[in-house]
């Protein structure tokens, strides 16, 4: 299962840079729960709907570098650039930690920090 949950997050993450929100989340479970670590909790497939309509105003860009998977988790590490409504860029550096059931994406813990634009 381990390849096909690392196949089902690059898909997922592939219909985010497209801007594909509706398609993301037809990767994740109705009661998915999001957990940002130090920052807040997501409860449900709605919410997290509602916290990308606000967090991605245009599609973010992923550097995935690593993606380790055991079982019902897979664990991405890499870098995602934001663009905030005034168009300014930032960089993060992350550590997202996927729990699969059934197929889908049901849970995340989020590690992610504010990193400068290289040749910032």
């Amino acid at each position: 299962m381990s390849a096909t949950h690392k196949a089902i997050l690059q898909k997922a993450n592939a219909a985010i840079t497209q801007g594909d929100y509706e398609g993301f989340l037809a990767f994740c479970t109705e009661d998915t729960q999001w957990t940002f670590v130090g920052d807040r909790t997501l409860h449900g497939k709605e919410a997290v709907r509602q916290w990308m309509a606000t967090a991605y105003t245009e599609p973010p860009r992923f550097e995935v570098h690593h993606l380790i998977a055991e079982g019902d988790f897979v664990t991405a590490l890499g870098e995602i650039t934001l663009k905030d409504e005034g168009g300014k860029a930032t960089r993060h550096a992350y550590c997202d930690v996927w729990r699969f059931r059934e197929g889908r994406m049901a849970g995340l813990h989020a590690f992610v920090i504010e990193a400068p634009l290289e040749g910032g």
